[in-house]
């Protein structure tokens, strides 16, 4: 059987991170008969706001507050974690920048087990856990048994596990901050570089019109403005088309980008690998368009269109414009 259960929940200026719903959904899945805890770091009054709010979800919240845990630096939570998760404990984290920097290591502070980029749970049986995770920048789905008897870290793709909302658990938070030892690390923070802003803020916008490497040259990207300009919409875009320097900066999705909330986003020859994903929050509605059937962002689309986006996305722009 599956130990006990945490998540850890991401949070900034008093809100949590929309992680946090996701992995509750995640460890529903680990362990169905046995609720989750979830660990929150910090420090000041917006890590009060961020416990109450998770006791809606989580039946319990164990909060930690300490001037060291500010910010979210990860050999300082190794630490912390290191000294107060029980033996066999199962610790599910997003799986971002922050997650792929603390699991690794903690797992082997813990000598437990370690998976990366988990998109769904099979099953649990005994101390076999059944997961699906994927390599190749998607191309792959692989299905994993995990021996999980000595507990085990795992990151979880953002977006795959969709949130349920409808839990109301009324739990409580637990203050741990008296546990914490000292948390003296080699790595400090030393400030925020705010991402440079661009002619739009893709940060406030409802609608995305979003270009990947399959609008194969610059000039194309008239197409995706044109759709946009039809639907009311930005044009946003990944990161390879930055790299290539056709679109700036500001402009791009992910977790090495912004982070945006769309209502709508339309996926133009995006491939949908997780550190794009790992950029939209929110739960928006996902229009995908690709013409390699394969490609990982039709796992978590709403609409998927197998179809060269050259061809489509103007008859698209046309009927919008007739309606």
């Amino acid at each position: 059987m599956a130990g006990q259960v945490f998540t850890y929940i991401a949070h900034k200026d008093g809100v949590a991170d929309d992680t946090a719903l996701e992995l509750a959904a995640a460890a529903k899945k680990v362990s169905p008969e046995a609720s989750a805890t979830a660990l929150v770091a910090g420090s000041g009054s917006g890590l009060e706001t961020v416990c109450n709010e998770m006791t809606a979800t989580y039946p319990e919240v164990w909060k930690f507050d300490n001037a060291d845990l500010a910010y979210p630096n990860a050999e300082a939570i190794r630490k912390l974690l290191v000294g107060l998760l029980p033996a066999d404990a199962i610790l599910l984290l997003p799986h971002n920048t922050f997650g792929m920097d603390l699991g690794p290591g903690l797992s082997v502070k813990l000598d437990s087990t370690y998976v990366a980029d988990l998109v769904e749970v099979e099953g649990v049986e005994g101390d076999t856990l059944k997961i699906v995770r994927q390599e190749y920048s998607g191309m792959v789905s692989t299905h994993v048994q995990c021996d999980i008897a000595a507990g085990a870290v795992f990151t979880c793709r953002p977006g795959s596990f969709p949130p349920d909302e409808s839990i109301s658990a009324a739990g409580q938070v637990v203050d741990k901050s008296s546990e914490v030892a000292d948390l003296a690390v080699k790595r400090r923070f030393i400030e925020v570089v705010a991402a440079e802003v661009g002619d739009v803020d893709i940060t406030k916008e409802d609608v995305l019109v979003s270009v990947g490497r399959g609008i194969e040259d610059q000039d194309n990207i008239e197409i995706a403005d044109e759709l946009a300009e039809a639907m009311g919409a930005v044009v946003s875009c990944s990161r390879p088309i930055v790299d290539a320097k056709w679109l700036e900066k500001s402009r791009q999705v992910g977790t090495s980008g912004q982070t945006v909330k769309p209502k709508v986003y339309l996926a133009l020859g995006i491939s949908g690998s997780f550190q794009h994903l790992g950029g939209l929050k929110g739960s928006p509605f996902i229009v995908a368009v690709n013409k390699n059937p394969k490609a990982p962002i039709f796992q978590v689309a709403d609409v998927g269109i197998v179809d060269d986006l050259l061809d489509f996305v103007p008859e698209l722009t046309d009927k919008i414009k007739e309606i």
